[in-house]
């Protein structure tokens, strides 16, 4: 069984999130960190908690998604894997956290592309992954079929939708991400955003004032 730990990080409140197996193998995904006791915290966690931290997975590069990309990559000698397309999201991250006054360590750059439909292997489960552009050019989320749970960035929020004006965005094709590859998995996946609580595919396709 997989256990999901959150932690909500740095100005924008990112969620960080850690998945973790029964042989206490981990993938940290988004690792958002920005403060020094944010980072620590999360060292210390995997440290408690003797985890092997083996995948480094960003959903999409905006910079509040990979403050924390150098610090787990130098640590746990991971590499980032995220979608081609967020390759230029990642080249300008440093120029727009300039620009919102929050500087960062620049990410390193990844070990390998992550693709449409791979499956990532965890242990006894697998991740599917799901090709979900709108928010940015190249966003991904990670499903998980045997225990309904979806990691999705920005795509989908509690009653909300990802904001779709930053470079790379797109309305409609994030709405169509949504209705073609969230809203397609059963009504009890749980959906964890990248920001705010986590929901379930059923309530947001009941209620998100954005979809109905």
């Amino acid at each position: 069984m997989i256990e999901i730990q959150q932690f909500t990080f740095g100005p924008l409140q990112e969620n960080t999130y850690l998945l973790i197996n029964g042989k206490r193998e981990c993938i940290i995904i988004d690792p958002g960190c920005y403060f020094q006791d944010e980072r620590k915290e999360l060292l210390q966690y995997i440290q408690t908690e003797q985890l092997n931290v083996t995948r480094l997975l960003n959903t999409h590069c905006h910079f509040d998604h990979i403050f924390g990309n150098k610090l787990v990559s130098e640590t746990y000698g991971v590499k980032p894997e995220f979608h081609e397309k967020e390759q230029v999201v990642m080249d300008n991250s440093q120029a727009v956290g300039s620009m919102y006054n929050l500087p960062f360590d620049p990410s390193p750059m990844p070990g390998r592309y992550i693709v449409e439909g791979e499956k990532i292997a965890f242990g006894d489960h697998e991740l599917d992954v799901l090709f979900t552009p709108g928010h940015s050019p190249g966003s991904i989320s990670f499903y998980c079929a045997d225990q309904h749970f979806v990691i999705g960035g920005d795509v989908l929020f509690y009653q909300s939708i990802g904001r779709t004006d930053l470079p790379g965005g797109n309305h409609a094709t994030l709405l169509n991400s949504i209705r073609e590859k969230l809203f397609v998995l059963p009504d009890d996946t749980r959906v964890f955003p990248g920001h705010g609580p986590a929901t379930t595919v059923g309530f947001e396709k009941k209620y998100n004032p954005f979809l109905i």
